[in-house]
């Protein structure tokens, strides 16, 4: 299975750097996220697992749903409109065979697929029709934003972590 990264941007925020404190805070959130319904700030979430490029290490994220056609799910490699992708989407690309969704407490292992040309468009545009923020994020930098469709192929027990 190969996942094809498109080049980081050469504007925008910069990256955020996880440390100790950081990571505390975002697991804090996610069992906020998990008790309020897995929403924040209006759009559905789904928590995303993917294994290290480096470390090799589980990590979870949570990370804004849309639903797709036959069950999947599409997710944007936003980083609200940093320069450089989020580490989730690095993780995807430097092991797509090992990723894992929750979504409203059911577990998958997941294939993910980074789209393209038209399917890449018309999925963008229901996107920010939905959610205008992502728009926002685009404009912020100059780097494509990925769209990858997500598709849940095997239901796990726990949570794929």
């Amino acid at each position: 299975m190969t996942f094809e990264k498109t080049p980081s941007g050469t504007r925008g925020r910069g990256p955020m750097r996880a440390n100790r404190l950081t990571r505390l805070a975002a697991r804090m959130a996610m069992k906020f996220h998990r008790r309020g319904g897995d929403r924040f700030q209006g759009m559905d979430l789904l928590y995303l697992t993917t294994v290290g490029a480096r470390t090799g290490e589980k990590r979870v994220n949570p990370v804004a749903r849309f639903p797709d056609d036959g069950g999947a799910w599409l997710v944007i490699a936003s980083a609200g409109g940093s320069a450089a992708h989020p580490a989730w989407y690095h993780n995807i690309a430097a092991h797509p065979d090992q990723v894992w969704i929750e979504v409203a407490g059911h577990h998958f292992r997941a294939v993910p697929e980074q789209l393209a040309g038209e399917r890449r468009e018309q999925a963008w545009q229901r996107i920010i029709a939905q959610q205008p923020r992502f728009a926002g994020y685009e404009r912020k930098t100059d780097r494509v934003m990925p769209v990858v469709r997500l598709t849940p192929v095997e239901e796990v027990s726990g949570t794929g972590r």
